[in-house]
């Protein structure tokens, strides 16, 4: 297992990083096997563990948290978590601002049973409050060590580069990492997230490297696919192999399945290995669902791509490319709120 430095912290993570989203009810409800992931995992080298407080509704940071106890080397992990979605019914139970990540925090602290979290991220940007608001707290938290670092999952370029300035301007600290989706189907953070990523010296942190199950090995192009399963079951419309942008990945599937058994791999290996290829990238999340999900995606631990490698990979699925938009569970306000993209009635009268 490699090691790099995270965002400018002086905080040093394997460049895999356990990704617990699949943990609790979710995906696999058994706290013992979970545990004994996260075990194999540590032994195996990895020292980055990512969770979220929406995780299976905290049921997630409890299996780390029980876990890590258990073992007693909490001080060997470095432990992020995240806050933004809203935990359970009521106004004022999520968002960026003051009040919810304040409560949020405790919240997580003790489901993980920790007095500190290494990297705490905020999930999701929040149209109603103002950047300035949210820094300010994060850093309030950091000077009270309940966080030791704080970064972002999933901005848009604009947003980083908007956080980056608030934070100069109003001499407060700033966001240290961004988590982006990245994957050979998914490389739209290639024209501009991880490029100003990389200008701002922040860590990157990428998610979903096997495209939400397309790059498992277990899609094929002419085969069937049973949309009552697995992650098709979760989202049939990703799946479905009538739709246009299904047989555009299935295609890139086939190709890239060539090109990993040309170099003796399997497609999950090539896969999981590409993120960390990218010079901007410190750390790829691999979020295994059972233990032999764990073995697969560390066996690309060894796998540094050459650039004859990286040239063929371009050919199939040209830079900065998405053949899916990679966060399907989220859009932007700005996309799903009218009254955001629209004038008053009035005003449109008016004009």
């Amino acid at each position: 297992m490699r090691y790099r430095a995270l965002g400018g912290t002086g905080i040093e993570v394997s460049t895999y990083c356990l990704g617990t989203m699949m943990f609790g009810a979710i995906g696999n409800p058994d706290h013992d096997d979970c545990a004994r992931i996260i075990g194999t995992a540590i032994d195996r080298g990895i020292n980055f563990i990512d969770t979220a407080d929406i995780y299976s509704a905290g049921e997630s940071e409890e299996i780390v948290g029980k876990a890590l106890a258990a073992r007693g080397d909490r001080d060997d992990i470095v432990l992020a978590t995240k806050a933004h979605f809203p935990m359970g019914e009521g106004r004022n139970r999520s968002g960026n601002g003051r009040r919810w990540i304040v409560r949020e925090v405790e919240e997580s602290l003790r489901r993980l049973r920790t007095d500190r979290i290494d990297l705490y991220q905020i999930h999701r940007p929040d149209h109603t409050t103002d950047i300035e608001e949210t820094l300010a707290v994060l850093g309030d938290l950091v000077r009270a060590g309940k966080i030791l670092a704080f970064g972002c999952s999933t901005f848009p370029a604009e947003q980083i580069v908007d956080a980056h300035h608030v934070a100069e301007r109003r001499a407060l600290p700033r966001f240290r990492t961004e988590q982006p989706p990245y994957s050979l189907l998914a490389r739209g953070v290639e024209r501009d997230v991880l490029p100003v990523v990389q200008r701002l010296g922040m860590g990157a942190l990428t998610w979903g490297p096997l495209a939400g199950g397309f790059l498992t090995g277990r899609y094929r192009k002419g085969a069937p696919i049973d949309l009552g399963r697995g992650r098709a079951a979760l989202n049939p419309s990703r799946f479905d192999p009538e739709l246009p942008g299904t047989a555009a990945k299935l295609e890139a599937v086939e190709a890239l399945t060539a090109l990993a058994e040309e170099l003796g791999r399997t497609l999950p290996e090539l896969a999981t290995a590409f993120p960390s290829a990218h010079p901007a990238v410190t750390s790829v999340i691999i979020g295994p669902r059972t233990m032999e999900q764990l073995e697969s995606a560390l066996k690309a631990a060894d796998l540094a791509l050459d650039d004859a490698t990286l040239d063929r990979i371009d050919e199939i699925v040209p830079p900065g490319t998405d053949l899916y938009r990679a966060d399907g569970a989220w859009q932007p306000p700005t996309l799903t709120t009218p009254a955001l993209r629209r004038r008053p009635e009035a005003d449109r009268s008016a004009a």
